[in-house]
């Protein structure tokens, strides 16, 4: 993420600048920061998370956005657009153009070696303020790891972490799950090295 200028703008002048980007940026504390382009991986995985969570909430009263949905973390003043956003209860928005959402419930990140840090601590810590945000998954695009976050009663945050493309993840916020091996159809991954011991 680049800083884009050295002047400070309002979030007024930030989304009437995004209404004629030809790329995406992030806001916050008064800088714009330029998203750089996606991977081919990174658009397979977040296009599958995005096909299998869309599938499951047909006729349910949920919705899944991808990677053009911006969000606002209303308590920090971030302006941010998550991978795949997902949510049950009714979407509010900041504005008429219902294009900046202000109550995610799961939010997805598939990560890059750019983003990887920022995505599980300082963008993470924007997103714990929002009080509907009830599960994380950072998902790697180069091989097959997901870490899953989910709030608990205590507001504090229970981690799961898998490496199994077998496994499953059970998104209970909004009764959908997603099998890792759908996560990464058609994704050429790193091959897992082992170790094997001598006996």
């Amino acid at each position: 993420m680049k800083k884009n200028s050295n002047l400070e703008i309002t979030p007024e002048e930030y989304l009437a600048l995004e209404c004629e980007a030809e790329y995406k940026s992030e806001y916050f504390d008064g800088e714009i920061f330029a998203m750089s382009g996606a991977t081919e991986k990174h658009n397979l995985v977040s296009g599958n998370i995005f096909a299998a969570i869309h599938a499951q909430i047909k006729k349910r009263p949920c919705k899944v956005y991808n990677n053009d949905m911006r969000v606002k973390v209303s308590p920090t003043g971030l302006y941010t657009y998550p991978d795949v956003v997902a949510i049950c209860d009714k979407p509010r928005f900041d504005d008429e153009q219902k294009d900046t959402l202000l109550n995610p419930t799961v939010i997805i990140e598939v990560l890059s070696n750019s983003t990887a840090n920022y995505d599980r601590g300082e963008k993470f810590k924007h997103y714990r303020t929002l009080d509907s945000f009830i599960e994380y998954l950072l998902i790697a695009q180069d091989e097959c790891y997901v870490e899953h976050y989910v709030r608990q009663t205590n507001n504090q945050w229970l981690l799961s972490e898998t490496s199994d493309l077998q496994e499953t993840i059970e998104l209970t916020s909004i009764h959908c799950h997603l099998a890792l091996s759908d996560v990464y159809d058609k994704v050429e991954m790193k091959a897992n090295l082992k170790i094997q011991k001598l006996l």
